[in-house]
């Protein structure tokens, strides 16, 4: 096991490496000059060109990523284009925030995509799967923006039930509070996860049926639902580990949109805001932040794979 973590580890680099060159190249081809956003109608070109030269937008791109990446090695992210606050200081100050959210979301998810999922594909082509079949399709098909503003109308509009936006009412501290504006956004971003999860764990079931292990329990006189619950539960239950490893990425990136349309002070808006100020030290911050979680969460699925079945963590070590 310190083998495989060790040699992820390594694989980590080059790959890090190359997340950040097509990130900054990206970036750098993308239209605008995050200059723009100091100038004002009376400057004159020299002021301009100061402005850009105390930036250091000045010199060549291979240059500008050359600096960063020594900054980046030396553990500072750079400083923010905008509000010239560092970019590390705001991606710690907005992380509760997001990682509260997604986490409850992603969690939601796989409680819930959990027996819909095995329920629909021990029930393959009858009314109860193609029930939630539908349901699947369409969280999948509906774009989250759209769902979020259909909520804000309907139970924050129309209804008064809930908060339309932000995480606290002006004034109120309480944790009642924060509750009930993350109501609505933590609701969209379930919906958006169950959808996929509940096809994915579906797919397994529907595998599972078809293994011997499931012909001999019926042989032995098993119900259907102790076969489902007490056997073909577990293995389906193994690729989910896989899932919830990829899912780390997104615990600082997956609410980008979801955190713009309800204001909600994560670092999901901090990107949005970052793109459209062409804050590129942000958006790098954000990003390789975001690819750091993404490699710690597979190396944790890895680990717990080998914890869960002796059988991978004895062939991972040997290859």
């Amino acid at each position: 096991m310190r083998q495989l973590i060790v040699r992820r580890l390594l694989q980590a680099i080059p790959m890090l490496f190359v997340v950040s060159v097509v990130c900054f190249g990206m970036i750098k081809l993308a239209p605008g000059d995050p200059v723009l956003s100091f100038v004002t109608p009376n400057m004159h070109a020299e002021d301009i060109e100061r402005i850009r030269h105390n930036l250091g937008l000045d010199q060549p791109a291979y240059v500008q990523y050359l600096l960063w990446l020594k900054e980046c090695l030396s553990g500072n992210l750079g400083y923010s284009l905008v509000n010239h606050q560092p970019v590390l200081d705001q991606i710690v100050d907005r992380l509760p925030a997001t990682v509260g959210l997604m986490g409850i979301s992603i969690a939601l998810a796989v409680l819930l995509a959990i027996p819909l999922g095995m329920i629909a594909g021990a029930n393959r082509n009858r009314w109860i799967d193609k029930l939630i079949n539908l349901i699947a399709y369409i969280g999948i098909s509906v774009p989250l923006f759209w769902l979020a503003i259909l909520f804000i109308y309907l139970f924050a509009i129309k209804l008064h039930w809930l908060p339309s936006m932000g995480m606290r009412t002006i004034g109120k501290e309480s944790a009642l509070d924060v509750v009930k504006h993350g109501i609505l956004p933590c609701a969209v971003l379930t919906i958006g996860f169950l959808a996929s999860y509940v096809r994915y764990i579906r797919s397994g079931t529907i595998g599972q049926f078809k293994e011997e292990y499931v012909q001999i329990q019926y042989a032995f006189g098993s119900k259907k639902s102790t076969v489902l619950f007490r056997h073909v539960m577990k293995h389906v239950l193994l690729p989910i580990i896989t899932l919830l490893g990829m899912s780390m990425g997104d615990l600082v990136t997956g609410a980008l949109v979801t955190e713009t349309v309800f204001s909600w002070p994560g670092i999901g808006s901090l990107g949005m805001t970052a793109v459209r100020g062409m804050d590129y030290p942000v958006i790098m911050g954000i990003t390789l932040f975001s690819a750091v979680l993404l490699i710690l969460g597979n190396l944790a699925a890895d680990i717990l794979y080998g914890v869960a079945d002796p059988r991978i963590k004895s062939g991972e070590v040997s290859s």
